[in-house]
């Protein structure tokens, strides 16, 4: 087994190294170029459309879930086992300095989550639940290439629901036992995954409404009881806080970093674990976006900008600070959840540990349900076979009590080389489409300069094939927002 993962961590790094890196630092250089810096430019614009009113049916009926709705799938699934264990492996690693590059790549990824977000919403189509779509849907209708979106939801469905759910249980079960320190009984990773597992089928088999009525709950508790927990110990620890900021810009351009390609090395660890977590430009958070009922598909790609920085800015940094602020000496350090566990108990002391298992538990277990979703939407694009969903369903549920089970090291390095080769296809795919979004955006601003809410039809943009549900503006709107009440 130990040659398995040796040769999975060597095969990832020369595969980030030499081809993911370059193709997510360049295209989302482009992006934000070409995009006018759309990540910071429109940055009001992503908080107005995040609380936008829902189109609804002739009926009255939410057309599908709403634009936060869509924002809290793919933050579940955004915000997990990559905020708490990605970051501590990220400072174990790469020093202090990973940190900085984290934040970087997640300003730069912000303009390719716009593109992708963008066009998942613009290729969407409608299913029994309200909207569907995602990359392999951009891929088969925006560039009639039907392969290339099945080839990425396959790869899609291997690292999130399986690989990454794994992890996400792995977590919660390794908090609980390390808790307990050494008094664990050997019985209790099998009676957490089990329950892990009852728990997700009551959510996952009431459809995508109830997985985002869910997360819609769950996201807004963990958020604020991390940012909570996370406050008071830079507080304990306020004298610290100028040393840690600089020893996050210092140690990511120091000579000390500069000397024996280590500098290389801290980048590469901090794209790896950022785009793990914020997921901008892999391809993923799509396909919450595309469930939303919107009037543009443009107010979906500032969400989902959002939610990176949701992700990065907020979340990842907490856990940077927690752990910065109360382990002054990071040698030899503990690599992934030890690390943010061990400094959290040394600030708090050993009752924090109760409420760190509940904040993981809902973390690790809304990543789950997103990671699900994100499954479920890309077998609907391979098969409408009903007895094929049901497999799924229950593949996915025992993927989540085998996870609970089993040493993740092998399945880290699996992930990390499956993201790899999902986030090539999906940046090539959003490259060759990112001309189409350039146009979604020069409407959606026109629109606003000229103080209306956008809505968009497939008629302002006769010229591109493959639309199918933006066929006019009542459909798009419904009956209780037509033209005249689009002034804003």
């Amino acid at each position: 087994m130990d040659s398995v993962n040796e040769w999975l961590l060597t095969w990832g790094d020369n595969l980030w190294t030499w081809i993911v890196l370059p193709l997510v630092v360049l295209l989302g250089l482009y992006f934000t170029i070409r995009s006018g810096v759309v990540q910071f430019r429109l940055i009001p614009e992503m908080f107005r459309t995040l609380t936008d009113r829902t189109p609804r049916t002739e009926s009255g009926e939410p057309q599908s879930v709403s634009a936060f709705q869509a924002f809290t799938i793919s933050a579940a699934s955004r915000v997990g086992v990559g905020n708490i264990a990605g970051v501590g492996t990220a400072i174990a690693i790469g020093g202090p300095g990973a940190i900085f590059w984290m934040w970087l790549m997640a300003f730069i990824g912000g303009a390719s989550s716009f593109i992708e977000s963008s066009l998942a919403q613009l290729y969407k189509t409608r299913d029994k639940d309200g909207f569907l779509g995602g990359p392999a849907y951009y891929m088969q209708r925006g560039l009639g290439a039907r392969w290339m979106g099945v080839l990425f939801a396959l790869i899609l469905i291997v690292c999130f629901p399986i690989a990454f759910s794994s992890l996400q249980a792995n977590t919660i079960q390794a908090t609980i036992a390390g808790s307990l320190g050494g008094g664990a009984p050997a019985w209790l990773p099998w009676a957490i995954g089990a329950a892990l597992a009852v728990l997700m089928g009551l959510v996952i088999f009431g459809g995508v409404r109830r997985i985002a009525s869910v997360t819609q709950t769950l996201v807004p508790i963990m958020a604020l009881l991390y940012l909570l927990l996370g406050l008071v110990i830079v507080v304990i620890h306020i004298e610290r806080l100028p040393e840690v900021f600089a020893m996050i810009f210092t140690q990511a351009f120091g000579p000390n970093e500069i000397v024996g390609a280590a500098l290389g090395y801290i980048i590469l660890t901090g794209v790896k674990r950022g785009m793990f977590s914020n997921e901008a430009g892999l391809g993923s958070a799509p396909n919450a976006g595309a469930s939303a009922a919107v009037t543009h598909p443009v107010k979906q790609g500032l969400v989902q900008t959002l939610g990176v920085y949701f992700d990065t800015f907020l979340v990842c940094s907490i856990t940077a600070f927690i752990i910065l602020v109360s382990v002054p000496d990071l040698a030899n350090a503990e690599r992934g959840i030890g690390l943010t566990q061990g400094a959290v108990v040394g600030a708090l002391g050993s009752w924090s540990n109760i409420l760190l298992i509940v904040i993981i538990f809902l973390l690790a277990f809304s990543s789950i349900l997103g990671n699900y979703y994100y499954g479920q939407t890309n077998i609907e694009f391979i098969t409408s076979t009903p007895a094929v969903l049901l497999g799924y369903r229950l593949f996915a549920i025992g993927a989540v009590f085998v996870g609970s089970i089993v040493s993740a090291d092998v399945v880290w390095n699996f992930a990390d080389g499956a993201m790899g080769f999902m986030a090539i296809v999906n940046l090539v795919a959003i490259a060759l489409l990112s001309g189409v979004a350039f146009k979604l955006l020069k409407d959606y601003t026109q629109q606003r300069r000229e103080g209306l809410d956008p809505v968009f039809t497939k008629a302002r943009l006769p010229e591109v094939r493959g639309i199918e549900v933006w066929e006019d503006e009542l459909s798009v709107t419904g009956p209780i927002d037509l033209p005249t009440s689009r002034r804003r």
